[in-house]
Protein backbone atom coordinates (compact mmCIF):
# COMPACT_ATOMS: atom_id res chain seq x y z
CA UNK A 1 0.00 0.00 0.00
CA UNK A 2 3.25 2.22 0.97
CA UNK A 3 4.44 1.83 -2.45
CA UNK A 4 0.83 3.13 -4.22
CA UNK A 5 0.93 6.03 -1.71
CA UNK A 6 5.04 6.53 -2.83
CA UNK A 7 3.65 6.77 -6.46
CA UNK A 8 0.85 8.91 -5.71
CA UNK A 9 2.87 11.76 -3.78
CA UNK A 10 5.69 11.46 -6.74
CA UNK A 11 3.05 12.32 -8.96
CA UNK A 12 2.31 15.41 -7.68
CA UNK A 13 5.53 17.09 -9.15
CA UNK A 14 5.36 20.06 -5.84
CA UNK A 15 6.87 22.85 -6.27
CA UNK A 16 7.48 25.71 -3.70
CA UNK A 17 9.11 28.08 -1.69
CA UNK A 18 9.54 29.52 1.80
CA UNK A 19 7.98 33.41 1.33
CA UNK A 20 8.11 34.82 5.34
CA UNK A 21 10.59 35.14 8.07
CA UNK A 22 8.10 35.45 11.05
CA UNK A 23 9.32 36.38 14.88
CA UNK A 24 6.47 36.72 17.55
CA UNK A 25 6.38 37.76 21.24
CA UNK A 26 3.41 36.25 23.43
CA UNK A 27 0.51 37.80 23.45
CA UNK A 28 0.47 37.14 19.54
CA UNK A 29 -2.77 35.95 17.55
CA UNK A 30 -3.13 36.24 14.14
CA UNK A 31 -4.74 34.85 10.78
CA UNK A 32 -3.24 33.62 7.87
CA UNK A 33 -3.58 31.45 4.64
CA UNK A 34 -1.21 31.69 1.65
CA UNK A 35 -2.23 33.74 -1.62
CA UNK A 36 -1.43 33.71 -5.10
CA UNK A 37 0.84 37.15 -4.30
CA UNK A 38 3.07 34.61 -1.84
CA UNK A 39 3.12 31.90 -4.91
CA UNK A 40 4.03 34.39 -7.47
CA UNK A 41 7.91 35.13 -7.05
CA UNK A 42 8.70 31.02 -7.10
CA UNK A 43 5.60 29.51 -9.53
CA UNK A 44 2.10 31.03 -11.47
CA UNK A 45 -0.66 30.36 -9.20
CA UNK A 46 -0.98 26.76 -8.65
CA UNK A 47 -4.00 24.87 -8.74
CA UNK A 48 -3.94 23.63 -5.34
CA UNK A 49 -1.42 25.43 -2.19
CA UNK A 50 -0.21 23.14 0.66
CA UNK A 51 0.93 25.72 3.35
CA UNK A 52 3.09 25.01 6.23
CA UNK A 53 4.94 26.80 9.19
CA UNK A 54 8.39 25.45 10.42
CA UNK A 55 8.59 26.49 14.34
CA UNK A 56 11.98 27.18 15.05
CA UNK A 57 12.10 28.75 18.52
CA UNK A 58 9.10 28.88 21.11
CA UNK A 59 5.98 27.43 20.27
CA UNK A 60 2.62 27.89 19.47
CA UNK A 61 -1.17 27.02 18.92
CA UNK A 62 -3.02 26.48 15.75
CA UNK A 63 -6.77 26.22 14.51
CA UNK A 64 -8.77 25.37 11.69
CA UNK A 65 -12.01 26.34 12.16
CA UNK A 66 -14.72 23.62 13.74
CA UNK A 67 -11.32 21.59 14.75
CA UNK A 68 -9.38 21.26 17.85
CA UNK A 69 -6.32 23.49 18.33
CA UNK A 70 -3.15 21.96 17.64
CA UNK A 71 0.42 22.88 19.75
CA UNK A 72 3.05 23.02 17.35
CA UNK A 73 6.45 23.45 19.39
CA UNK A 74 10.51 24.35 18.28
CA UNK A 75 11.60 21.40 16.02
CA UNK A 76 8.60 20.83 14.66
CA UNK A 77 6.73 21.14 11.09
CA UNK A 78 2.78 21.75 10.53
CA UNK A 79 1.17 21.24 7.68
CA UNK A 80 -1.87 21.93 5.94
CA UNK A 81 -2.90 19.89 2.85
CA UNK A 82 -5.43 22.18 1.40
CA UNK A 83 -4.07 25.62 2.49
CA UNK A 84 -7.26 25.75 5.52
CA UNK A 85 -7.77 29.22 6.37
CA UNK A 86 -6.31 28.58 10.17
CA UNK A 87 -5.29 30.87 13.00
CA UNK A 88 -2.18 30.75 14.83
CA UNK A 89 -1.03 32.20 18.04
CA UNK A 90 0.25 32.51 21.65
CA UNK A 91 -3.06 32.04 23.04
CA UNK A 92 -6.56 31.53 20.75
CA UNK A 93 -8.74 33.21 22.94
CA UNK A 94 -7.10 37.18 21.75
CA UNK A 95 -8.44 38.85 18.95
CA UNK A 96 -6.40 38.05 15.55
CA UNK A 97 -5.41 40.91 13.35
CA UNK A 98 -5.07 39.40 9.69
CA UNK A 99 -0.82 38.34 8.87
CA UNK A 100 -1.27 39.61 5.33
CA UNK A 101 -1.76 43.32 6.97
CA UNK A 102 1.53 42.39 9.17
CA UNK A 103 4.15 41.78 6.32
CA UNK A 104 7.14 44.21 5.48
CA UNK A 105 9.43 43.32 2.90
CA UNK A 106 13.03 43.13 4.11
CA UNK A 107 15.26 45.93 3.81
CA UNK A 108 18.17 43.56 2.55
CA UNK A 109 16.11 42.11 -0.08
CA UNK A 110 15.93 38.76 1.92
CA UNK A 111 12.40 37.14 2.75
CA UNK A 112 9.25 39.01 4.23
CA UNK A 113 9.18 39.55 7.64
CA UNK A 114 6.62 39.80 10.15
CA UNK A 115 7.78 41.02 13.55
CA UNK A 116 4.84 41.38 15.98
CA UNK A 117 3.42 41.00 19.72
CA UNK A 118 3.39 41.92 23.03
CA UNK A 119 7.04 41.60 24.43
CA UNK A 120 7.11 38.75 25.78
CA UNK A 121 7.95 34.89 24.96
CA UNK A 122 9.06 34.47 21.38
CA UNK A 123 8.31 32.60 18.99
CA UNK A 124 10.11 32.28 15.65
CA UNK A 125 8.67 30.54 12.61
CA UNK A 126 9.16 29.97 8.90
CA UNK A 127 6.86 30.28 6.31
CA UNK A 128 6.44 28.05 2.99
CA UNK A 129 4.08 26.78 0.58
CA UNK A 130 4.27 23.17 -1.91
CA UNK A 131 2.00 23.66 -4.68
CA UNK A 132 1.28 21.59 -8.28
CA UNK A 133 -1.04 22.33 -10.85
CA UNK A 134 -3.33 18.82 -10.64
CA UNK A 135 -6.91 19.96 -10.63
CA UNK A 136 -7.75 17.10 -8.43
CA UNK A 137 -5.74 14.76 -6.04
CA UNK A 138 -7.51 12.58 -4.09
CA UNK A 139 -4.95 11.81 -1.43
CA UNK A 140 -5.05 15.54 -0.55
CA UNK A 141 -8.73 15.11 -0.70
CA UNK A 142 -8.15 12.64 2.19
CA UNK A 143 -5.63 13.95 4.17
CA UNK A 144 -6.92 15.90 7.67
CA UNK A 145 -6.45 19.57 7.79
CA UNK A 146 -3.35 19.88 9.56
CA UNK A 147 -0.57 17.17 9.77
CA UNK A 148 2.01 17.58 12.47
CA UNK A 149 5.69 15.95 11.93
CA UNK A 150 8.17 16.43 14.23
CA UNK A 151 11.35 16.36 11.77
CA UNK A 152 13.75 14.47 14.51
CA UNK A 153 11.89 11.91 14.30
CA UNK A 154 11.97 8.85 12.54
CA UNK A 155 15.37 7.29 10.81
CA UNK A 156 15.81 9.99 8.53
CA UNK A 157 15.16 12.85 11.25
CA UNK A 158 18.69 13.39 12.20
CA UNK A 159 19.64 14.41 8.80
CA UNK A 160 16.14 15.99 7.86
CA UNK A 161 16.36 18.50 11.52
CA UNK A 162 20.11 19.63 10.34
CA UNK A 163 19.59 20.28 6.67
CA UNK A 164 16.56 22.38 7.99
CA UNK A 165 18.26 24.13 10.69
CA UNK A 166 21.22 24.79 8.52
CA UNK A 167 19.18 26.08 5.43
CA UNK A 168 17.17 28.90 8.02
CA UNK A 169 20.54 29.55 9.68
CA UNK A 170 21.45 30.35 5.91
CA UNK A 171 18.06 32.18 4.97
CA UNK A 172 18.39 34.44 8.56
CA UNK A 173 21.95 35.36 7.07
CA UNK A 174 21.03 36.28 3.47
CA UNK A 175 21.81 33.42 1.61
CA UNK A 176 19.32 33.79 -1.59
CA UNK A 177 19.92 29.99 -2.45
CA UNK A 178 18.21 28.54 0.84
CA UNK A 179 14.42 29.57 -0.23
CA UNK A 180 15.21 26.96 -2.91
CA UNK A 181 16.84 24.30 -0.69
CA UNK A 182 14.41 25.04 2.17
CA UNK A 183 11.56 24.43 -0.37
CA UNK A 184 12.82 21.03 -1.44
CA UNK A 185 13.43 19.75 2.14
CA UNK A 186 9.54 21.00 2.95
CA UNK A 187 8.54 18.69 -0.02
CA UNK A 188 10.34 15.76 1.59
CA UNK A 189 8.90 16.24 4.91
CA UNK A 190 5.64 16.73 3.56
CA UNK A 191 5.92 13.24 1.91
CA UNK A 192 7.58 11.86 5.21
CA UNK A 193 4.32 13.27 7.33
CA UNK A 194 1.67 11.72 4.60
CA UNK A 195 3.61 8.63 5.49
CA UNK A 196 3.75 8.63 9.21
CA UNK A 197 0.51 9.29 8.83
CA UNK A 198 -1.15 6.44 7.14
CA UNK A 199 1.42 4.42 9.22
CA UNK A 200 -0.19 5.22 12.67
CA UNK A 201 -3.71 5.61 12.28
CA UNK A 202 -5.56 2.95 13.53
CA UNK A 203 -7.68 1.36 10.72
CA UNK A 204 -10.76 1.73 13.03
CA UNK A 205 -10.15 5.71 13.83
CA UNK A 206 -12.31 6.87 10.65
CA UNK A 207 -13.80 5.67 7.60
CA UNK A 208 -11.12 7.45 5.54
CA UNK A 209 -7.95 5.56 8.14
CA UNK A 210 -10.03 1.92 7.40
CA UNK A 211 -10.02 2.43 3.71
CA UNK A 212 -6.19 3.31 3.66
CA UNK A 213 -5.72 0.12 5.43
CA UNK A 214 -8.52 -2.02 3.61
CA UNK A 215 -6.81 -4.63 1.90
CA UNK A 216 -9.55 -4.79 -0.47
CA UNK A 217 -8.83 -1.46 -1.94
CA UNK A 218 -5.49 -1.18 -1.19
CA UNK A 219 -5.34 -4.31 -3.77
CA UNK A 220 -7.59 -2.53 -6.55
CA UNK A 221 -5.02 0.53 -6.21
CA UNK A 222 -2.37 -1.47 -6.56
CA UNK A 223 -3.40 -3.30 -9.63
CA UNK A 224 -4.67 0.02 -11.43
CA UNK A 225 -1.53 2.17 -10.42
CA UNK A 226 0.63 -0.99 -12.06
CA UNK A 227 -1.42 -1.83 -14.99
CA UNK A 228 -2.65 2.10 -15.81
CA UNK A 229 -2.94 1.28 -19.81
CA UNK A 230 -4.92 -1.65 -19.26
CA UNK A 231 -8.51 -1.76 -20.50
CA UNK A 232 -10.15 -1.91 -17.28
CA UNK A 233 -13.73 -2.26 -16.44
CA UNK A 234 -15.24 -2.12 -13.05
CA UNK A 235 -16.17 -5.41 -13.24
CA UNK A 236 -12.71 -6.71 -14.72
CA UNK A 237 -11.10 -5.27 -11.19
CA UNK A 238 -13.69 -6.74 -8.72
CA UNK A 239 -13.28 -9.96 -10.20
CA UNK A 240 -9.73 -9.70 -9.88
CA UNK A 241 -10.14 -8.55 -6.53
CA UNK A 242 -13.13 -11.87 -6.07
CA UNK A 243 -15.98 -9.21 -5.29
CA UNK A 244 -19.22 -8.88 -6.73
CA UNK A 245 -18.98 -5.63 -9.28
CA UNK A 246 -22.04 -4.05 -6.94
CA UNK A 247 -20.32 -4.59 -3.45
CA UNK A 248 -16.74 -4.00 -4.89
CA UNK A 249 -17.98 -0.68 -6.62
CA UNK A 250 -19.78 -0.01 -3.33
CA UNK A 251 -16.82 -0.06 -0.97
CA UNK A 252 -14.69 1.62 -3.32
CA UNK A 253 -16.29 4.67 -3.81
CA UNK A 254 -17.33 4.77 -0.15
CA UNK A 255 -13.48 4.71 0.35
CA UNK A 256 -11.71 6.35 -1.92
CA UNK A 257 -14.34 9.04 -2.44
CA UNK A 258 -14.49 8.18 -6.33
CA UNK A 259 -16.15 5.38 -8.17
CA UNK A 260 -12.55 2.92 -9.70
CA UNK A 261 -12.68 3.94 -13.31
CA UNK A 262 -13.19 7.83 -12.50
CA UNK A 263 -10.39 7.38 -10.00
CA UNK A 264 -8.23 5.75 -12.93
CA UNK A 265 -9.48 8.19 -15.44
CA UNK A 266 -8.16 10.81 -13.27
CA UNK A 267 -5.12 9.04 -12.38
CA UNK A 268 -4.11 8.70 -16.31
CA UNK A 269 -4.34 12.10 -16.62
CA UNK A 270 -1.89 13.18 -14.03
CA UNK A 271 0.58 10.54 -15.17
CA UNK A 272 -0.37 11.93 -18.90
CA UNK A 273 0.85 15.58 -17.37
CA UNK A 274 3.99 14.48 -16.06
CA UNK A 275 4.53 12.90 -19.72
CA UNK A 276 4.11 16.20 -21.20
CA UNK A 277 5.96 18.12 -19.41
CA UNK A 278 9.24 15.72 -19.13
CA UNK A 279 9.15 14.24 -22.70
CA UNK A 280 8.75 15.45 -26.00
CA UNK A 281 6.62 12.67 -26.93
CA UNK A 282 3.86 13.16 -29.60
CA UNK A 283 0.33 14.08 -28.01
CA UNK A 284 -0.80 10.78 -29.91
CA UNK A 285 1.89 8.62 -28.23
CA UNK A 286 1.06 9.66 -24.79
CA UNK A 287 -2.41 8.93 -25.23
CA UNK A 288 -1.61 5.69 -26.39
CA UNK A 289 1.02 5.34 -23.15
CA UNK A 290 -1.66 6.60 -20.51
CA UNK A 291 -4.36 3.87 -21.93
CA UNK A 292 -6.80 5.91 -24.29
CA UNK A 293 -7.60 4.50 -27.60
CA UNK A 294 -7.62 7.79 -29.65
CA UNK A 295 -5.96 11.36 -29.57
CA UNK A 296 -9.02 12.53 -29.92
CA UNK A 297 -11.01 10.71 -27.03
CA UNK A 298 -7.28 11.64 -24.87
CA UNK A 299 -7.82 15.03 -25.87
CA UNK A 300 -11.14 15.57 -24.74
CA UNK A 301 -10.82 13.98 -21.53
CA UNK A 302 -7.74 16.25 -21.01
CA UNK A 303 -9.35 19.39 -21.93
CA UNK A 304 -12.10 18.40 -19.32
CA UNK A 305 -9.87 17.99 -16.41
CA UNK A 306 -7.60 20.53 -16.95
CA UNK A 307 -9.56 23.85 -19.13
CA UNK A 308 -7.52 23.41 -22.28
CA UNK A 309 -6.07 20.85 -24.86
CA UNK A 310 -2.64 18.99 -24.08
CA UNK A 311 -0.32 20.53 -26.87
CA UNK A 312 -1.82 23.82 -24.89
CA UNK A 313 -1.14 22.55 -21.53
CA UNK A 314 2.50 21.79 -22.66
CA UNK A 315 3.07 25.27 -23.96
CA UNK A 316 1.84 27.03 -20.80
CA UNK A 317 4.05 24.58 -18.38
CA UNK A 318 6.89 24.96 -20.86
CA UNK A 319 6.60 28.96 -20.27
CA UNK A 320 6.24 28.92 -16.29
Amino acid sequence: MMDVISDMLRAMRLTGGVFLDAEFTAPWCVTAQVGPEDCAPFMSQPRQIIAYHYVTAGRLLLKVSGQTPVPVQRGEIVVLPRNDHHVIGSALNLRPVSAEHLIRPNPDGGLAQIVHGGGGERTHILCGFLGNDMPYNTLIAMLPSVLKLHVADGASGNWIESSFRFAAKELAEGNVKSPAILAKLAELLFMEAVRRYLATQPPDRSAWAAGMHDPIVGRALGLLHGQMTRRWTTEDLAGEIGLSRSAFAERFTRIVGEPPMRYLARQRLVHASMLLRETVDAIARIAYEVGYESEAAFNRAFRREYGVPPAAWRRDDAKR
